[in-house]
């Protein structure tokens, strides 16, 4: 599932293609990834509005429009936002459920070959109310080590399912809570209460750079993740226990074990390095 730098990705590349862009029409045709409107509304509140900025929150990606509507998409697992020229239509098996004609000729079209991702329509309302649910950005400079250990602290939870929370932080997800648990030397199954001021310090700085990193190189690409041009994210290559069970820690040599007990996610993780 695309988490924080793979979201970011897709935001800022969509951005810079088409920010400014008139919304001419949609064609909707596979309406069951639709949430909070249907087709007719979908197209009736989009069309003649300008794309004014598309951003990231949380693991969604955001288009602000000129009208004060808002379209959320959530590409969860299979999930892709692509931009085509003006020759593009759609064929028999290209997946695409949906697609934003732009006044220029070009389309934006969201393609889900499982359908398990959404795109939302909310009013300023509706996306104030979507939003209060979510936790803070974890690479946004107010987010301290302080604050992240008052949002980690009260927790008897493991500490890698606390990191996954979106309520408490926003856009980490199994990629990240792996490799930040690793560099930081912490047992992904450790009740996050457990963790000392030391480890909670360790843990937010590793969070923070793993991140960072990861969006530096475009997210991670393991199967299905591609950006709206088509292109893949190079951070796998830099994974150190994501995809890797069996093989050795790159660490201490001990192989890495693997299992599904976290959130029914697959965590990876060094027995000697994160007792």
């Amino acid at each position: 599932m695309p988490e924080l730098p793979e979201v970011e990705t897709i935001a800022r590349d969509l951005d810079a293609a088409v920010a400014g862009a008139v919304i001419a029409r949609v064609r909707v045709y596979r309406g069951d990834v639709l949430r909070a409107c249907t087709p007719r509304t979908l197209g009736a509140r989009t069309a003649g509005a300008t794309i004014e900025r598309w951003w990231r929150r949380a693991k969604h990606a955001v288009a602000d429009l000129s009208n004060g509507e808002r379209i959320v998409i959530s590409p969860r697992f299979t999930g892709a936002v692509l931009v085509e020229a003006a020759a593009w239509t759609r064929g028999r098996h290209d997946y695409t459920t949906l697609a934003f004609s732009l006044s220029d000729g070009r389309a934006m079209r969201y393609r889900d070959v499982r359908r398990l991702g959404t795109v939302s329509l909310l009013d300023p309302a509706a996306f104030a109310a979507w939003e209060a649910r979510l936790g803070p950005e974890p690479l946004d400079p107010s987010f301290t080590a302080k604050a992240f250990a008052a949002r980690i602290a009260p927790s008897r939870s493991a500490i890698k399912a606390v990191l996954m929370d979106q309520r408490r932080i926003a856009g980490i997800g199994n990629i990240y809570a792996n490799e930040a648990l690793w560099r930081a030397r912490i047992g992904p199954s450790r009740a996050a209460h457990s963790l000392t001021p030391v480890e909670r310090r360790r843990l937010h700085r590793e969070v923070r750079k793993v991140l960072a990193e990861a969006v530096a190189q475009r997210g991670t690409s393991f199967r299905d993740y591609q950006d709206p041009h088509g292109g893949r994210g190079g951070f796998l290559a830099s994974a150190k226990v994501y995809g890797r069970r069996g093989q050795p820690c790159a660490r201490c040599g001990a192989r890495l074990r693997a299992t599904h007990a976290i959130g029914n996610r697959i965590t990876v993780w060094c027995p000697r390095c994160q007792r």
